[in-house]
């Protein structure tokens, strides 16, 4: 064992080869008996193929480059295909990222529209797909721009003919919906197909603060009739509902506090399934996400968890959940269901995240899809820690704590590691314990990684959740402080090289702490929201135009406090140097929020070291392998110039001064 400084160590884990293991299989679906789901492709820039797994084993991606199969409704998108299996084969419909439209594909044939374009503002998109062969109809949720503008938009529930004639014709889509409400999801029919059930809300809400579950009737003709509210409200979050097989209407809803099983009994009166201070549900970030599945028998596949998820097998008879043996510590929000067979996608703080096929009668769990392969030795990982601290006022702060850990190296005994504090955007999400190549990128060089779950964060129940509420830029920023100053305090980082980094609404906190705090030595600022006057004001999308009312308070009321928190404000009072990374065709976040913020900073008269980075072609988030590697050698860089390291290797980073 090799004594080294922290931050020197040398480590086979570079950049590209974390890059090359970002994202992971999503939306699982089985079309006749076999498994299906969306993959990540991040050297073919950054698009998303569909994977099929056939009868005898074998996993085969589908639909060649350049098909993309993404939806971009509420611009996170959400379920982006479905399938049915035939005597002839699987007939596939998806949506392709690169127009919108929805397809349909056969084996041995090229895909064909069955939506058109629209020249209108974003177009037409299509998301949450249902393929029903025999009204011949792709049922599904539509969102039209009417205007140019980001929130010039209405969605829909709507049935697209499977026989091509709406490719050219947009009244050949029929509107199933009647269009009262802002959000919808896709509905889903009734084992008897009498009814079907969807999601619903709007502005100002999100759907983490009260969505509707509607129910409708099915009439012979196949319109929707008699849609009603049965569950949700204002203040109750509904985020799935589906049917089991005796036709009983199951959601999750957080009713309780926490998001748990319910049913609608034959009364009208929700019937809570299994009541437990644990969450079966999440934030309906994307559309179709999927946390429990209906068995056949009764029973019932769950994703479920207090601060990480589990898959497990609940029996509402009786409550019970039992869940699958494995070394899976996280299961993401998608789960399809054929026969007594559960898929889903888990991963481990010692493996990615890997398509899983449960066996609810004997209860065996396999990996089937996505295998995760160790790309280098294992040893390099980082070795989590769950932690809790405490935040201002006693309230709880949960973490993820990854010590600086080499197999071949240590730190010298009279140095403290460095440690980034990492923040997950939303707000309303969290950081989930899973291997992330980028966090064992530094971790492997001797530099600690926090990853701060903050109060506002999901996993802990709503009370936890609305910590948040009215004080987004004040839990958040205290409670990441809190973390890091804790670390420092009981000796485990060194308390003069602490940075932080986040993108989205982490970016947010990541300037916000830049802006109010003197923590931070430098910090990290992906895609972020930095003047929330603006960003209020119509410079983002529609999805989340109203989310402030909630996160800071309605700006019509208290517009001093939206002034007030923006770290383009108080661009004068950053000293910290810091990286600023953002997509030049980002809807949520765009780029003249990052440039006002810029031009804020080199307005005052002594000048912060910083490098702005923005590339073409990406979106919110980064997908292609060449930007995610650019972008980590520069943060790198960033730490290594700023706290004193010596990573090599690593090209230098360039700060203005």
């Amino acid at each position: 064992m090799q004594t080294t400084a922290y931050g020197s160590w040398p480590s086979p884990i570079d950049a590209r080869l974390a890059a090359a293991h970002d994202g992971h299989p999503e939306f699982v679906g089985f079309v006749g008996d076999e498994a299906w789901w969306t993959e990540p492709r991040p050297a073919e820039g950054g698009r998303r193929t569909l994977v099929r797994r056939t009868a005898d084993g074998t996993e085969e991606p589908v639909l060649p480059a350049p098909w993309n199969v993404r939806s971009r409704v509420i611009e996170y998108g959400g379920s982006p295909w479905a399938g049915v299996m035939r005597a002839e084969g699987p007939l596939i419909v998806f949506v392709d990222f690169a127009d919108q439209r929805l397809y349909r594909w056969e084996p041995g044939s090229e895909p064909r529209p069955l939506t058109p374009l629209s020249p209108t503002g974003g177009g037409l998109r299509w998301v949450d797909p249902q393929v029903w062969p025999g009204r011949g109809e792709v049922w599904c949720v539509m969102e039209e721009f009417t205007g140019d503008g980001p929130t010039d938009v209405r969605r829909a529930v709507v049935a697209v003919p499977l026989d091509g004639s709406a490719a050219r014709d947009r009244d050949a889509v029929r509107e199933l919906s009647d269009g009262r409400h802002r959000f919808v999801t896709g509905p889903r029919l009734s084992p008897d197909g009498r009814q079907a059930v969807w999601l619903a809300w709007d502005h100002p809400r999100m759907p983490w603060d009260g969505t509707e579950v509607i129910l409708a009737d099915v009439t012979e003709d196949g319109t929707l009739s008699a849609p009603r509210p049965v569950a949700g409200g204002p203040e109750e979050s509904v985020v799935q509902a589906d049917w089991a097989a005796d036709g009983t209407l199951l959601f999750a809803s957080d009713r309780s506090g926490w998001w748990n099983l319910h049913r609608l009994g034959a009364d009208g009166e929700t019937i809570a399934v299994c009541p437990r201070e644990e969450e079966f549900g999440g934030p309906l970030w994307r559309i179709g996400l999927r946390w429990f599945a209906p068995l056949d028998d009764g029973l019932v596949a769950v994703v479920h968890g207090r601060g990480s998820t589990a898959l497990g097998i609940l029996d509402p008879e009786t409550g019970e959940v039992v869940d699958a043996a494995g070394p899976w510590t996280e299961f993401a929000p998608t789960l399809a269901v054929h026969g007594s067979r559960v898929v889903g996608v888990g991963a481990s703080p010692r493996s990615a995240h890997e398509v899983v096929e449960l066996d609810a009668r004997t209860g065996r769990a396999r990996v089937i899809g996505a295998a995760h392969d160790d790309p280098v030795d294992p040893a390099y990982y980082p070795e989590p820690q769950i932690r809790t601290f405490a935040g201002p006022a006693g309230r709880e702060v949960h973490a993820h704590i990854y010590p600086p850990h080499h197999p071949g190296h240590v730190g010298h005994a009279d140095e403290l590691p460095p440690y980034v504090v990492r923040v997950h955007g939303g707000p309303t999400s969290r950081s989930a314990l899973v291997l992330d190549l980028e966090i064992a990128y530094f971790t492997s060089r001797g530099i600690g990684v926090a990853e701060v779950n903050y109060g506002g964060s999901t996993g802990h129940g709503r009370e936890y959740r609305n910590l948040l509420r009215e004080q987004w830029g004040v839990v958040d920023v205290e409670d990441c402080a809190a973390v890091a100053l804790a670390l420092a305090e009981e000796g485990t980082a060194d308390g003069r090289r602490l940075a932080i980094r986040g993108g989205s609404a982490g970016g947010w906190t990541t300037a916000a702490s830049l802006a109010t705090t003197d923590v931070y030595a430098c910090g990290t600022i992906l895609y972020p929201v930095v003047d929330l006057s603006e960003w209020a004001s119509g410079e983002t999308h529609d999805f989340e135009s109203r989310y402030l009312e909630s996160l800071v308070g309605p700006i019509a009321e208290v517009p001093a406090r939206y002034t007030d928190r923006s770290p383009s404000t108080h661009a004068d009072r950053i000293t910290a140097p810091f990286l600023l990374l953002q997509g030049l065709e980002d809807a949520v976040c765009p780029p003249v929020q990052c440039e006002r913020f810029l031009a804020r900073v080199e307005e005052q008269g002594r000048r912060v070291p910083h490098a702005y980075i923005a590339f073409e072609g990406e979106g919110h988030g980064f997908r292609r392998a060449e930007t995610m590697v650019r972008a980590l050698e520069s943060e790198l860089s960033l730490y290594a110039q700023v706290l004193g390291l010596n990573p090599p290797g690593i090209p230098t980073l360039e700060l203005s001064k």
